[in-house]
């Protein structure tokens, strides 16, 4: 037993669970390579103050869940809580913006930190997938990342999820809406922290979880009704591109986010079969955050996927993943010079590109052969000093559990054949 154990909250990815995760990475990831989107990976700490602009100084990511700290050198950072501020970040220092081309489109992969309570679904340390389309303001961008994140889920099998959408406006038309929700606010029997928000980001309370805030909330002024005409036709554009590629989606007047940087568009991905923790992604169109974060008009759109949440949906709906086994063919070695020979042999079938283990530590061949049937393999090279003076080695198809001899010379391409 060790000493040590991982921090409150957070995990580990060990085998087999991990190939899981690996899996659906790459799944969400194949749509974003395949339209244009270059990988992007940023520090996981970043200067605090990139936070607290950007994702908003009145959020729950910012007030209560995120990981700041003090170098010894009195510099204020914090481990990411979210991707997109530092993507784009990194994206201005790097003036992609001035390379032509717009809009930038890139996507990343790796983990995220918030101090939270941990629960399942919920946790201190977890893992994203994320796609920013920065420097152009069009609709069809909108709807490109929403029929993408819809691709990757549908890849991996799932059908539970739905879609929510919904416009927060922009800075013409979301003032008027944010006067009247804050009048409505002022009637009702919040409490002190709540009404604070209510004056600082009033649209923050629409997004309060609590059923007794929920219950009050009837009733109060949606911003669709708000709208300017720019917005409305925006938003209309984006729904009718999404329905012509096939989207089902809902329309969620309530659905503001946890971040302060969205304007127009918003969506989010949603599965029921995960309780309260029911969103797996979401994200939405951020124009003003460039000029926050001290940098040129970017409007720009994204979103974030959660894998742990999307493996916790893929359990829900009893989906197993079709996974490669991590080995194909597997070496027992009966002797020193079998173990030799047997290890080039194994490094020769890797560097044909095909997966190969070997019996480490000097195993006898029961043993060896249980760590075979361990490992997955669909082949087992089994050779002793009887094999090895006839010049072949015996092969084992560890389905059937016929077995064969094939000359050493003949080796990659006799496995080849029987891997095809």
């Amino acid at each position: 037993m060790s000493t040590f154990k991982a921090p409150k909250g957070t995990y580990d990815l060990i085998p087999p669970v991990s190939a899981t995760y690996l899996a659906v990475r790459e799944a969400i990831a194949a749509p974003l390579r395949r339209s244009g989107y270059g990988y992007v990976e940023t520090p996981g700490f970043e200067d605090v103050n990139l936070f607290a602009r950007g994702v908003g100084e009145s959020t729950d990511i910012v007030t209560k869940e995120m990981y700041a700290f003090e170098t010894k050198g009195g510099d204020r950072l914090a481990l990411r809580p979210e991707g997109t501020a530092s993507v784009l970040r990194a994206a201005l220092e790097a003036n992609l913006h001035k390379q032509g081309n717009l809009p930038v489109k890139l996507w990343y992969s790796g983990s995220y930190y918030r101090y939270e309570r941990p629960q399942k679904g919920r946790y201190r340390h977890f893992s994203q997938v994320g796609a920013e389309a920065i420097g152009s303001e069009d609709p069809a961008l909108d709807a490109e990342l929403i029929i993408l994140a819809d691709e990757a889920y549908r890849s991996l099998g799932l059908r539970n999820f739905r879609i929510l959408l919904n416009s927060l406006g922009d800075k013409e038309c979301r003032p008027v809406y944010r006067e009247a929700l804050q009048d409505f606010l002022r009637g009702l029997d919040l409490d002190e922290d709540t009404l604070r928000r209510a004056e600082i980001n009033p649209l923050r309370v629409l997004d309060d979880k609590r059923e007794s805030v929920q219950k009050q909330l009837v009733g109060a002024p949606l911003l669709r009704d708000h709208l300017c005409d720019a917005c409305k036709a925006y938003h209309e554009e984006v729904r009718s591109l999404i329905t012509a590629a096939g989207v089902v989606f809902e329309d969620d007047d309530k659905l503001v986010r946890g971040l302060d940087y969205y304007t127009r568009t918003t969506f989010e991905f949603v599965h029921d079969g995960l309780g309260s923790q029911s969103a797996v992604g979401g994200g939405g169109r951020y124009d003003g955050l460039s000029e926050m974060i001290g940098g040129p008009a970017l409007p720009s759109v994204g979103w974030a996927l959660g894998v742990d949440r999307t493996v916790l949906a893929l359990e829900a709906e009893g989906v197993e993943l079709d996974l490669p086994s991590a080995t194909s063919v597997f070496a027992v070695a009966l002797g020193e010079e079998a173990r030799r020979i047997l290890f080039g042999k194994v490094t020769e079938l890797r560097r044909a590109g095909i997966a190969a283990d070997f019996s480490f530590g000097g195993k006898g061949l029961k043993g060896s052969m249980k760590d075979a049937n361990r490992s997955g393999a669909r082949l087992a090279l089994v050779a002793g000093e009887r094999d090895l003076a006839e010049g072949v080695v015996q092969l084992k198809d560890m389905e059937s559990g016929e077995q064969r001899a094939v000359a050493l010379d003949d080796l990659l391409d006799a496995v080849r054949a029987q891997l095809a």
